[in-house]
């Protein structure tokens, strides 16, 4: 449980990191994309001695490990679209609720998961209650304004996107790297795969004037970087020490960093829970007993 703890609190320090991004005047977006390169060097620190990392084309994983870096910046582009159409609410819904499609294909496909009894369905179906209660706020500063029908799409592309991308991270994880020990190597093929991507968007995006590189930016990208990157590394490690059982990792970590980080910013930053939040938060720490109680036994 130490490595899914660890992911979770790294996670949470990731949130926290954009939450303070205003207060400082951060270009969020350049700080994402300067994050991958740091969280490529940190991954080269942690590398173990007796291992080393050279990208090998001729392995059918790197180039899926590569284009799943590539997911993560697109759906992360996607998110930010989603968030200025449809609103915070809206995306970060779609966001949570995306863990269903990783659950189910750990299920159904992996089948890592053949203890899975009654009480843990109970506590999956709760999990996904949980997340929509937790994330359900309402919106600041709307905007009356007309919304495209194509903009009513943009949640649901976000929804796919984050399961796709959690999914193949999955299946990656259990066909290519719990057999090899190569939890680091494979990591860092992602990582190029996002800063390749990453940086020709916005090398792109300053060549059409939309973006000025900032020099608080480039700060704001190692503590951003680090813990992105060590929220990751223990996410696979969580996964490899539970047999690759998303169906019970994936929930437990993302309703844990829902409530840790409600917990945190109701206490530091003041943001208020409506009283269907609290039902959610309330029912999120029923779902972790009813999903973990196996493995806490």
């Amino acid at each position: 449980m130490i490595y899914l703890a660890l992911s979770v609190f790294f996670s949470v320090l990731l949130l926290i990191n954009f939450r303070v991004h205003p207060r400082f005047g951060v270009n969020t977006f350049q700080a994402i994309i300067l994050n991958y390169p740091v969280c490529f060097l940190t991954g080269l620190i942690f590398l173990p001695s007796t291992q080393h990392f050279s990208v090998d084309f001729t392995q059918p994983s790197t180039l899926f490990a590569m284009l799943l870096g590539v997911g993560f910046v697109v759906t992360f582009l996607l998110s930010g679209i989603s968030t200025q159409r449809m609103g915070i609410t809206a995306t970060s819904l779609a966001n949570n609720i995306s863990l269903v499609i990783p659950v189910i294909f750990s299920l159904v496909v992996l089948k890592t998961s053949q203890n899975f009894d009654g009480l843990n369905y109970l506590g999956l179906v709760l999990a996904i209650v949980a997340v929509v209660l937790s994330t359900l706020k309402k919106e600041e500063n709307t905007e009356s304004r007309s919304v495209k029908t194509s903009d009513w799409l943009l949640p649901i592309v976000v929804f796919t996107m984050y399961g796709i991308t959690n999914t193949t991270f999955n299946f990656l994880n259990a066909k290519y790297v719990t057999a090899s020990g190569n939890t680091i190597p494979f990591t860092l093929t992602i990582l190029i795969g996002s800063i390749v991507f990453g940086g020709i968007v916005l090398i792109l995006r300053i060549i059409q004037g939309k973006e000025k590189l900032e020099l608080k930016s480039l700060w704001a990208a190692f503590p951003l970087g680090i813990p992105n990157f060590l929220s990751f590394y223990f996410l696979l490690k969580a996964l490899d020490a539970f047999q690759n059982n998303g169906a019970f990792v994936l929930p437990i970590y993302n309703i844990s960093v829902i409530l840790i980080s409600a917990l945190i910013a109701l206490i530091f930053f003041q943001e208020k829970l409506s009283n269907l939040n609290k039902v959610g938060l309330a029912l999120a720490v029923i779902a972790i007993g009813l999903i973990s109680y196996q493995g806490l036994l």
